[in-house]
């Protein structure tokens, strides 16, 4: 009887859960949860203002209400702020659904990995930093003092007083960013987005030589390098099972802001694309 009342229960939240949403949202919301077996890959594609986040916040909750863990959803956004809203949603959602499973309680408590892919990175290379070579105690840089380190090291090599005007710091840390992020040689990142730079090739790969061996001297990761880190991880079989065995789903919102590091990331993370939900603008 009481397993009865459960599930009639639960049938009654998932209606209150998906009023509003359109035929369309209602389908991407619920896909595949009901399955048997683990749940295939979904692709949100659509354009702005059409309610790509809201269908993903109802799906978040929709798999919770389902039996979901939500200690093992992992949600990834390109925005802290966009991480907090999202949670926040999932979370009125859910308490509208009358479960109160998390309602008034903290937006960390209910999902505890939702956040930017940086910060997800940050935590999960801690975890790992001594398979990684790495001092789980590394301090991470932000936009500014990686700009700022570049440029202490663009005036150690002298790059500062030049016959014609070597990039500032600022450039020269987009120039690098970039690289990295898309995996693309220096030269072809010049050449395509920067060629003003061209003349300064070999200079630029000494200063960047030079900027990597001063975050491995002070023990600091840039954004970049919380990337790079996690790429190497999931390269590792043994680490990447962990951090594949540590989730269940994987969503994923604007997702057409990926770039090649993310992207390769993701693949790593779910290579069957099972339990992967990715959103994104289809322009």
């Amino acid at each position: 009887m009481e397993r009865k009342q459960n599930i009639a229960a639960t049938a009654r939240a998932i209606d209150v859960l998906l009023e509003g949403l359109n035929p369309a949202q209602r389908s991407a919301a619920t896909y595949g949860i009901d399955a048997e077996q683990e749940p295939p890959p979904l692709l949100i594609a659509a354009g702005a203002g059409t309610g790509k986040t809201k269908t993903l916040a109802h799906r978040v909750a929709r798999l919770i209400l389902g039996g979901a863990d939500p200690r093992r959803l992992l949600l990834l956004t390109f925005t802290r702020r966009a991480a907090l809203e999202m949670t926040r949603r999932a979370q009125q959602i859910l308490g509208a659904s009358q479960r109160g499973r998390a309602a008034g309680g903290p937006e960390a408590a209910l999902l505890p990995w939702s956040g930017t892919l940086h910060s997800i990175g940050n935590r999960l290379l801690r975890r790992h930093a001594t398979t990684l070579s790495l001092d789980p105690a590394f301090t991470v840089l932000d936009r500014t003092d990686s700009a700022d380190l570049m440029d202490l090291v663009r005036s150690d090599l002298g790059l500062a007083r030049t016959r014609s005007r070597f990039p500032k710091k600022g450039t020269c840390l987009a120039i690098y960013s970039y690289s990295v992020n898309a995996g693309c040689p220096l030269e072809e990142t010049l050449v395509e987005l920067f060629p003003w730079c061209a003349e300064w090739e070999a200079e630029l790969k000494r200063l960047f030589a030079a900027y990597v061996a001063a975050k491995q001297r002070d023990n600091v990761l840039d954004y970049d390098d919380l990337l790079l880190y996690w790429h190497e991880a999931v390269q590792m079989p043994g680490i990447a099972a962990q951090m594949r065995a540590d989730f269940d789903h994987i969503l994923v919102d604007e997702y057409q802001d990926t770039n090649r590091l993310q992207a390769a990331i993701l693949l790593a993370l779910a290579p069957d694309g099972a339990g992967l939900t990715v959103v994104g603008d289809d322009a």
